[in-house]
């Protein structure tokens, strides 16, 4: 079965969009070029599963970031609510995250992109997450979508990186045990 990773920004605050999707907080961080390790990330994974707003949040990008397969997570969105240049890039699935998981290792894949607030909490929950790289921002704003909720038991970490950066930005990276 594949592998699922998290990659995130998240305000000090613990949110990782605002209560609308939106995340004009973080297109707003200063960062003069910093790399903060995504485009290497992405070289690593297979393709990405994500909730459903989180792909509504992608489609009003000026253009779509993801050059990997994408599956959505949703009870609700349908094959037709995917954009037609977008049909041959994301599909839509209401399975279980073991269920997808399956599915996508018959795939072939072996590392998953987990994104989305809800999404990572439901792989969590199953055990699905190998480690997460979570970079916080310097910004309170005190609402919107959090990254971590309700778990069903206490989720052990292990740190594996932590580096800061002139921007103020500090990114972990944590081995789920």
């Amino acid at each position: 079965m594949p592998v699922g990773h998290v990659f995130m920004a998240m305000r000090l605050d613990g949110f990782i969009a605002r209560e609308d999707y939106g995340l004009d907080w973080l297109m707003k961080q200063k960062t003069d070029g910093e790399d903060h390790g995504h485009e290497a990330f992405m070289e690593t994974i297979d393709g990405l599963v994500m909730g459903s707003g989180s792909f509504r949040t992608a489609l009003t990008f000026i253009a779509w970031p993801y050059e990997k397969p994408v599956v959505v997570l949703s009870k609700t969105l349908k094959p037709d609510d995917i954009p037609k240049e977008l049909r041959n890039k994301v599909r839509i699935s209401d399975q279980t995250p073991r269920q997808v998981m399956a599915s996508l290792s018959e795939q072939g894949w072996q590392r998953a992109y987990i994104d989305g607030g809800k999404v990572i909490q439901s792989f969590l929950r199953e055990g699905l997450i190998a480690d997460m790289t979570v970079t916080i921002t310097p910004i309170l704003i005190g609402a919107g979508k959090r990254m971590f909720g309700m778990l069903d038991a206490d989720i052990d970490l292990h740190l594996l990186e932590a580096k800061s950066f002139p921007s103020g930005l500090v990114t972990t990276k944590y081995k789920v045990l």
